[in-house]
Parts: C-alpha cells; sequence; structure tokens
C-alpha cells in the first residue's frame, strides 16, 4: 500500500460517519478515488425490503468525492463540500456491499469539480451518480 494511500485511508478512518458506516479505502490515484461501505443492518432505511437509506449512499459519496479531491496532482490542503447533486437510479440490492468510484476532473485556484458513481455487485446499473463542487486551495 503506498504511502498516500496509507494516509488517506487514516484520515477517512478519523472520521466519525465513515467509521459508523463502516467505509473503507479501496483506492487512490491521481484525482480518483475508490471508497466502499458493507451491507449492514445499522444502514437499513426500509425496514420490510432491507433496502439500505439514502443518506448512507450519499456519505459515501460525499466522503469519496472529498478523497479524490484531496489526491488530485494540485494537492489541495483541504476540501469542504460546495454543492452535491446525487440523482438515485435504483436502490441497492440487500446484503451486498456498496462501493463509489469519484474523479476529481478540474481544479482552478478555488473550486475543485468532481464526478462519482456508487454501485453494488450489479457495477453495470449504477446505484446513484453525483456531480459536485469542493473547496480547493488555501482557502479549504
Amino acid at each position: 500500500m503506498s504511502n498516500k494511500i496509507k494516509l488517506a485511508g487514516q484520515f477517512i478512518q478519523a472520521l466519525p460517519h465513515a467509521v459508523a458506516l463502516g467505509m473503507t479505502l479501496d483506492d487512490l490515484d491521481a484525482g480518483t478515488a475508490v471508497l466502499s461501505m458493507p451491507y449492514s443492518e445499522k444502514i437499513i432505511g426500509d425496514p420490510r425490503t432491507g433496502v439500505v437509506h439514502g443518506g448512507a449512499v450519499s456519505a459515501l459519496l460525499d466522503t469519496c468525492c472529498g478523497a479524490a479531491v484531496m489526491s488530485h496532482p494540485s494537492n489541495p490542503p483541504g476540501t469542504a463540500t460546495i454543492d452535491l447533486r446525487i440523482e438515485y437510479l435504483r436502490a441497492a440490492t440487500p446484503g451486498q456491499r456498496i462501493t463509489a468510484t469519484a474523479t476529481c476532473y478540474h481544479v482552478t485556484r478555488s473550486v475543485a469539480f468532481v464526478r462519482a458513481t456508487a454501485t453494488d455487485e450489479d457495477t453495470d446499473v449504477p446505484v446513484a451518480m453525483a456531480t459536485g463542487t469542493f473547496t480547493a486551495g488555501a482557502s479549504a
């Protein structure tokens, strides 16, 4: 495991919501991050069906986007969400791990632009997609 992935993983494990949701950093590269979280009864939104609550998916996508920004080659010292739009496309299949992949595709002096996708084991049809802007640079 590279030092950058190790440090980012430690940072994510210092976030209380990431720990509570069981998030793990699976991969980190120049501007791209992959995070996942296991299925858990703690995050069920509909007890009748066992479907994961959309808020858990939202938290995973937001955290993954932030990690992508921080791994961008422009090396922002930190980041915060400015705006995050999430389109929920379908319910995640109960019992399956959810994986988010985010790419920071453009960074200005103060704003980073990110796209992300969340999937379960059916990687052909996303659970949700997100686009967002995050702080970057000295003001982050």
